[in-house]
């Protein structure tokens, strides 16, 4: 059953000077745009974010979610609200502030009825709202619409959050416990100042990991565990993944200097380096619970790293082994290989390694001959390996 979201941005952050708990940075984004991007992969339709004020960041926000194709509004008042809620959707409800892995969001989403995210009351606990003497709401609810319009219609001036919650608990909503460990970890946690925030990415970024995209080859087996240790230490820095990926650009152009000077293995280390960056960008989209991009941006890296093995071998296999390579990056970028598993899946940052190692033993044009039977027994794995 699908369903909207409400996320609340109007409370005051405890910095100085105060902003707004929702525009706090977390993950190279606001708070609130990351909620956004959790309820929509929880499976929210559509998305309201209840603000008392329109703040430049805010609006920006929705400006780059909608660029996502993530339906989302900003709502001011309980005119508004009454207006814009679906009538026939339940309602995810977000805490102002809150931080939530995503595995919790999902199951509330994925809930039937009325359902609260609680925690049981320690000290732990002690920053969340207290819904009866032992447990508290951990920042998450899925309202039912009759529920919902029945508090609407009485609400008044009253916080609509807090209002619904205890309405819910009122009607017997089925309650999901937050693990301790998850509110000691900050897996689970409301954050009021940006240094809280920065504390708790990597815990819940960690959380994420699992849910990373699966690659082929060495992006896979190397890059890929590369990119996931030194992602959350640039997602803490807010290091934008569109920079790293300019850079991974811009280093691979640098690396055909030396490759038409002759270097030929330093320009391919230089490759290799490039498709790295590349790696890490999508990795820091994935923790931003952005999609990685498929456009040409996607295979600029990559690209120039075919350009570069076709002039460092500077033959007609050279010029083939690129064009079978670009097929073969398109298929692992667009997850077209079927059930061919990572190490059958030859990629550009499997053959670079291939490459650098035939030149160190003065045998390149053999390598590039061991690259094309390569691919060649892996397109036949990823043809051939049964669907089912």
């Amino acid at each position: 059953m699908s369903f909207a979201a409400i996320l609340s941005a109007s409370r005051a952050s405890g910095d100085s000077p105060p902003g707004l708990r929702g525009s706090l940075l977390f993950a190279g984004q606001t708070l609130v745009e990351y909620q956004a991007r959790q309820a929509a992969q929880a499976g929210a339709d559509r998305i309201m974010i209840l603000v008392s004020v329109i703040t430049p960041a805010l609006s920006q926000a929705v400006d780059r979610l909608s660029a996502d194709g993530i339906a989302v509004s900003l709502v001011r008042d309980m005119v508004s609200m009454i207006r814009d809620v679906p009538r026939d959707a339940d309602i995810l409800l977000v805490a102002d502030g809150a931080i939530v892995a995503q595995s919790h969001v999902d199951a509330i989403g994925g809930a039937q009825g009325n359902a609260l995210l609680v925690t049981d009351d320690s000290r732990a606990s002690t920053p969340f709202e207290r819904i009866d003497a032992g447990q508290r709401w951990a920042g998450l609810a899925r309202i039912s619409p009759a529920l919902l319009f029945d508090t609407l219609d009485m609400i008044g001036d009253w916080d609509l959050s807090l209002t619904l919650v205890r309405a819910a608990v009122q009607h017997g909503a089925r309650r999901v416990t937050v693990p301790q460990d998850d509110l000691m970890e900050g897996r689970v946690t409301l954050v009021e100042t940006q240094q809280q925030a920065d504390l708790v990415a990597n815990a819940v970024t960690a959380a994420g990991a699992s849910n990373a995209r699966v690659r082929g080859g060495v992006e896979h087996y190397v890059l890929a565990p590369i990119a996931r240790a030194i992602g959350p230490a640039l997602m803490r820095m807010q290091v934008p993944a569109i920079q790293v990926r300019i850079a991974g650009i811009a280093l691979a152009g640098i690396a055909l200097v030396p490759v038409e000077l002759t270097w030929t293995l330093t320009g391919f280390a230089l490759l290799l380096l490039a498709l790295l960056l590349a790696e890490m960008a999508d990795r820091l989209d994935e923790l931003a619970l952005r999609a990685p991009p498929m456009s040409w941006l996607a295979f600029a890296t990559p690209s120039l790293a075919l350009l570069g093995i076709v002039r460092g071998g500077s033959s007609t296999m050279a010029l083939d082994l690129a064009l079978l390579l670009g097929i073969m990056l398109v298929a692992d970028r667009w997850r077209r290989t079927g059930r061919a598993r990572p190490w059958m899946i030859v990629t550009p940052g499997t053959v670079l390694p291939l490459l650098i190692v035939a030149g160190l033993f003065g045998v390149l044009a053999q390598g590039f001959r061991v690259a094309m039977l390569a691919l060649i027994a892996s397109a036949g794995a990823i043809i051939l390996r049964p669907r089912d």
